[in-house]
């Protein structure tokens, strides 16, 4: 490989490192608004089947990325990503922290009382969403090379899956018995948000495959290739 593809390769490694960081650490902000993702009144354990937190919208996308960086650049460098997501989390949560700490003027369009009500348990719910995250991200990067291993770099559809749904159900179990022993969430809505969060990972992670197969085309075909090859960036 060429100085300017190594050169490429770097600045696109950093690109995808961006769009993980940023991703994570909004599902943390935002997890408090729930909402609706099927037209479809069902219960199931005293919880809307339906029914879940839009910090899980952006959630999925930090496990295509790690399988994308998993995939091209290797396991180290995804591991690096993921400790970075670490750093960014818990730095986030001390701006809020101090933010939340300095009183507002008179005339501030949002006042002490709301920006608690918002961002007040963040500290609580980054806490809980990192410690989940953590041992996440790490199951769904090792059972993906594990699976890449074993497949000799063949079937990316199996390994994309099989390492997705696993880490996300650990990923939404963990988070939901932390809020809930924190008390941000009853109890009595545990089951039926693990199972309507779990299914809707599920979900996307079945609908994220064709990207991963676009993006692992695209890097194999530009920067040549073979088939388990990874792009060393040293």
């Amino acid at each position: 490989m060429t100085l300017k593809d190594k050169l490429l390769a770097q600045r696109i490694y950093l690109l995808l490192g961006a769009l993980f960081i940023t991703s994570l650490v909004v599902s943390n902000l935002i997890f408090k608004k729930f909402f609706y993702w099927y037209p479809l009144d069902i219960e199931i354990f005293g919880a809307k089947l339906f029914e879940i937190s839009v910090g899980i919208l952006p959630y999925p996308v930090t496990f295509l990325i790690t399988d994308l960086i998993s995939e091209i650049y290797g396991k180290k460098r995804a591991n690096q990503v993921v400790v970075a997501g670490i750093f960014a989390s818990f730095f986030s949560m001390l701006i809020v922290y101090v933010a939340n700490a300095v009183p507002a003027t008179e005339w501030s369009p949002v006042n002490n009382a709301l920006y608690t009500e918002v961002f007040g348990s963040t500290v609580i719910a980054v806490l809980a969403s990192m410690m989940a995250y953590l041992f996440a991200q790490f199951v769904d990067i090792h059972i993906y090379h594990f699976w890449k291993a074993l497949t000799k770099g063949k079937h990316l559809w199996l390994r994309n899956n099989f390492s997705t749904f696993l880490s996300q159900f650990i990923d939404t179990a963990t988070v939901l018995l932390l809020l809930c022993s924190f008390g941000e969430i009853e109890w009595s809505q545990f089951a039926g948000l693990l199972i309507s969060g779990f299914v809707f990972k599920v979900m996307v992670a079945a609908t994220d495959t064709p990207f991963l197969y676009l993006g692992v085309y695209f890097f194999r075909k530009r920067f040549k290739l073979a088939v388990n090859e990874e792009i060393d960036l040293l």
